[in-house]
């Protein structure tokens, strides 16, 4: 038997109601934010991540895709969204456009050769917005408003935003180098990942999860502590919006994020729920402000941030949301050979106009017909024979009262229409028959 391939899963019919609810939520929160959905290919030329997500971090020394393709060129699965969305914003020379930002979401699977676990996979899927063109302190407070708004559109609880400010380049490179010297006498007592980083790139150091609770990380130097004039202004305009969006957020001066592009604002959002284990981060982002001028193109201000739908997902188990049983409109029981052409001719006109009708495909007779329909769930039976078909008409019993009634054909459509409008209204509120708000 093959099986699927470590790392990846299959998403079943009876779980892919939760995944399209998620995403519609989503849909719904981006468009109050005026964001446009845009689709990136899911493999790119190597070149643009090692320059964009950066040769030393994690992601592209241990976890990428890579492969030579037919014409030996080296091909990566994307492990993220940003680097595409903003290789798109170049290639297609989308920075000439007079209404900036740029507001830009993105949806869809990523890859990444990391050890599987809960809510974790190698190929994952991952929704993340981009704010293109303004270097504004305004967006990044926009982004984490964004991002918050998402969570609590979720009804997700005990979510918590932490925030720092890593500097622009003036500032990031005091800072390196205060690290660098702070860290140089005590490297031998980090791990050995944390050794290599030392070497390539101290920030690194920072985002480590195996020494991130040692003494040496939490004695280190911060970033925030080493910004210059301009970039403690960016940062205290920040948090000057989020405190007039009544946004609750904490300062954490370990936050670095895993990328070497970011600059400036950098953010995450948590949440303390059992369903997600030790690690209760769902998603962040931050500034990037030459991620454009790294590959290629003009100096183009950015903020961005991303979730994973697996996490997102595993945080909703938490509020043990009642799934409604699976009903469709309404079941045909088809009587005898000579109507199905009839009965069919029926049932696409149905459909067309938005119910949702299904019938037996093998040919059983009609008590396995009933037995059939009642797995289905309907609202309503549509009884179709011989004599309904000869006088133009149809039986249509309501499964909730047990009434049946005979209908005309061309009456139909409207019959049904009218009598789901009438149940809707009177559900409307809340129903004490499933006990919930309708």
């Amino acid at each position: 038997m093959i099986t699927k391939v470590k790392g990846t899963q299959d998403i079943l019919p009876n779980e892919i109601k939760k995944w399209q609810d998620l995403e519609n939520v989503i849909f719904q929160v981006s468009k109050l934010y005026h964001f446009e959905e845009i689709r990136t290919p899911i493999f790119e030329n190597s070149e643009l991540f090692h320059r964009g997500v950066g040769d030393t971090t994690d992601i592209i020394k241990k976890e990428t895709y890579d492969f030579l393709d037919r014409g030996d060129r080296s091909i990566t699965l994307r492990p993220e969204g940003t680097a595409s969305v903003v290789r798109t914003v170049i290639e297609n020379k989308l920075y000439a456009n007079p209404n900036l930002p740029l507001k830009f979401y993105y949806y869809g699977p990523m890859f990444r050769y990391e050890r599987p676990q809960k809510g974790r996979q190698r190929q994952f899927h991952q929704f993340g917005a981009e704010a293109l063109g303004s270097a504004s302190p305004l967006v990044d407070a926009e982004m984490i408003a964004y991002s918050y708004t998402l969570l609590k559109a979720l009804r997700l609880k005990n979510v918590s935003v932490k925030i720092n400010s890593l500097g622009d380049t003036s500032s990031k490179e005091t800072y390196k180098e205060k690290l660098t010297t702070y860290l140089s006498s005590k490297v031998d007592t980090l791990c050995t990942d944390c050794q290599r980083r030392y070497l390539e790139n101290p920030y690194r150091v920072l985002d480590c999860k195996v020494d991130k609770d040692s003494d040496t990380l939490k004695e280190a130097p911060k970033p925030i502590d080493y910004l210059n004039d301009e970039d403690k202004t960016h940062f205290e305009q920040v948090c000057s919006y989020l405190d007039g969006m009544h946004i609750e957020y904490v300062v954490d001066k370990n936050l670095v994020r895993g990328l070497d592009y970011y600059t400036h604002t950098v953010f995450e959002l948590e949440a303390a729920l059992d369903t997600l284990g030790a690690q209760a981060t769902l998603g962040g982002g931050g500034r990037y402000n030459h991620l454009f001028s790294t590959l290629g193109g003009p100096n183009f201000p950015a903020v961005g941030f991303a979730f994973g739908m697996e996490r997102l997902l595993l945080a909703l188990e938490s509020l043990e949301i009642k799934e409604p049983t699976p009903q469709i409109h309404a079941f045909m029981i088809m009587l005898g050979d000579n109507v199905k052409a009839k009965a069919l001719e029926v049932i696409l006109n149905l459909r067309h106009g938005g119910l949702l009708i299904d019938y037996d495909f093998f040919d059983h007779n009609l008590k396995a017909q009933f037995k059939q329909a009642e797995r289905q769930n309907p609202k309503f039976l549509l009884i179709f024979g011989e004599d309904e078909m000869n006088k133009g008409v149809i039986n249509v019993k309501n499964i909730k009262t047990g009434e049946q009634i005979e209908v005309g054909l061309n009456e139909l459509y409207t019959t049904l229409i009218t009598e789901i409008q009438n149940e809707q209204h009177s559900c409307a509120g809340h129903c004490e028959e499933c006990d919930e708000d309708c």
